[in-house]
């Protein structure tokens, strides 16, 4: 059996780019060039993948020509390579905007060998078919995340970092216990092999019940939903721009995404209460970000708490688990990620050029910044879901399954929740670009042209793949697929003993 190298590239190309850059010094133009080339090959890569995965379907390679179930499994089916594509094009843009944002003494002490770290660990967690190795590759991105966090020193990130490695040690530390009784009842830790398993299990369904329980606790926690939030905003609201934009955009992402996947595999057996809890819990999510959302000018902390809202809104289609629920999380998922980056990084710009966090205090910057001001506008429009942004095509989904399955009150939340991201975006958008207008000599001289490219390159991907929907639509079902029907993921481990 012959490794497949396509497949571990998104693996190794960080994990290669990363420990060059460690062992030539600190040469910052050297890391910037190593980083971007790196990015480029990713995206390139990826592409490739989901064009295979497009004809062939799943595909699946053995590391050490160990066979499935026993050995490393790397699985791509269409959701795992579509959330490695959108990852590796924000590493691009964010590496590019970099360059005149995160300074030259945070570069100089390993801060794109650490943003490669993280992201080889990142897509490990997307595309492992083994879930001790998830756990391994969550560990990988997480230990890269801490050293970005406070990358600085500032007291505010120091404090916040340490709350965040609390956290996450924690749940790390339930992971393994949830990971271990799993193995105890099943005998195996490839994923597609416990989903055989537990098809056929006839055994004492309380146990699964509290693996259940364990497992979606921890994911729970790494994604941020209701009650387990408390982390998120102080920490994320920390550290530089590209960090906070990589954190938002991919960090509690792959949370969401290992629910999806635990969830559909292990525990979609007859348990309906399970269903209720999340959509309880989606919920409750959503209303404390609206909340959040509306109650401060602070720019960075209105998208954190938007974070929480895409998060609320993901979750809600997953408990459902039909088709139209998991096209819906998917279309949702991906534009989050890619909107999210965007307008952190036009917040960034914001603060760089103004040296203000709060839209009350700032004015008039449309007759400085006509370009940031309406691309700005245009993406607090595909944020909110407004058509034909990409956000709505996932929202229509999302609530056509809620409604399907009765959930009416649900539906009418997420709905009316789409009023309040729009409404806290375009506050901010009011308040900053318009009133008297800003003078140029009061604004801070700097480059801006990198970060420009960045923030405006992100909306315009974000435009484009929403008038592209209709291309899209037979990838995005492909991907749900393997969401509502496990045997699609699964069916490569049928027959082997």
């Amino acid at each position: 059996m012959v490794i497949n190298l396509l497949l571990i590239l998104p693996l190794v190309i960080p994990g290669l780019a990363a420990v060059i850059m460690l062992l030539v010094g600190r040469n910052p133009v050297l890391h910037r060039a190593v980083t971007t080339l790196a990015s480029v090959l990713m995206v390139i890569f990826s592409i490739v993948i989901v064009q295979r995965i497009y004809t062939d379907g799943v595909l699946v390679t053995n590391i050490g020509n160990w066979p499935a179930p026993f050995g490393i499994t790397v699985v791509y089916d269409m959701l795992s390579a579509l959330l490695v594509l959108t990852t590796s094009i924000i590493l691009f843009f964010v590496t590019v905007y970099s360059f005149q944002s995160i300074g030259v003494n945070n570069e100089r002490y390993f801060y794109y060998p650490m943003m490669l770290f993280m992201i080889m660990g990142v897509n490990g967690a997307f595309t492992t078919g083994d879930i001790f190795n998830m756990f391994v590759f969550f560990e990988v991105f997480l230990i890269a995340s801490y050293v970005l966090l406070t990358i600085g020193s500032s007291t505010i990130q120091l404090r916040e970092g340490f709350k965040y490695l609390v956290v996450n040690i924690i749940s790390s530390n339930f992971l393994v216990l949830g990971i271990g009784f799993l193995y105890s009842v099943v005998g195996s830790l490839n994923m597609a092999d416990i989903h055989v398993k537990l098809s056929n299990y006839d055994g004492n369904l309380t146990v699964i019940t509290l693996i259940g329980v364990v497992i979606m606790f921890v994911f729970l926690t790494k994604a941020a939903v209701f009650p387990l939030y408390f982390w998120l905003p102080d920490s994320y609201n920390a550290p530089p721009i590209p960090i906070l934009a990589a954190f938002g955009a991919l960090l509690t992402k792959v949370g969401v995404y290992a629910l999806m996947r635990t969830y559909s595999l292990f525990f979609n057996l007859d348990y309906s209460y399970i269903s209720t809890v999340l959509l309880v819990l989606s919920m409750l999510t959503i209303i404390i970000g609206c909340i959040g959302a509306i109650s401060t000018y602070d720019m960075k902390m209105v998208i954190i708490y938007n974070i929480m809202i895409a998060i609320g809104f993901i979750i809600s289609a997953v408990a459902m688990l039909d088709l139209d629920g998991m096209i819906g999380s998917i279309y949702y998922l991906i534009h989050d990620m890619i909107i999210k980056t965007a307008l952190f990084l036009l917040v960034g710009f914001i603060i760089y050029r103004t040296g203000k966090h709060n839209a009350k205090d700032i004015h008039g910057l449309m007759s400085v910044h006509p370009v940031v001001g309406w691309t700005f506008f245009l993406a607090g429009l595909s944020l909110a879901g407004v058509p034909p942004f990409p956000g709505f095509f996932g929202k229509v989904y999302i609530v056509k399954s809620l409604f399907i399955n009765e959930h009416y009150i649900s539906g009418v939340i997420i709905l009316f929740s789409s009023l309040v991201i729009l409404y806290s975006i375009m506050r901010v958008f009011i308040h900053v670009f318009f009133g008297e207008h800003a003078v140029e000599e009061e604004l801070k001289p700097m480059k801006t042209d990198k970060l420009l490219f960045s923030a405006v390159g992100l909306v315009i991907v974000s435009i484009a793949f929403g008038l592209s929907a209709d291309f899209l639509y037979p990838y995005f079902e492909m991907a749900a697929q393997a969401l509502a029907d496990p045997f699609v993921y699964s069916e490569y481990i049928m027959g082997v003993e």
